[in-house]
């Protein structure tokens, strides 16, 4: 991986994944998508994926755990 694909700079695509316990993160779209989490979507630039994740992922706290507490 280049320094510009680890600091998120330069013109490559990326896509937002999420896991089974609800928690977002982007990943190169030119990757298979790592084992455990699940392409949504919602591909771009770094900003954008960033900023999608941002207007879903209100909640950060783990699936199995607002389902512990009643709020999932």
């Amino acid at each position: 991986m280049s320094a510009q694909q680890e600091n998120g700079s330069g013109t490559e695509s990326w896509t937002v994944v999420r896991n089974e316990e609800e928690q977002y993160s982007i990943w190169p779209a030119d990757r298979p998508a790592p084992q455990g989490w699940t392409e949504i979507g919602v591909v771009g630039d770094r900003d954008h994926c960033l900023d999608h994740i941002g207007e879903v992922w209100t909640d950060i706290r783990p699936l199995s755990l607002r389902r512990a507490l009643g709020v999932a």
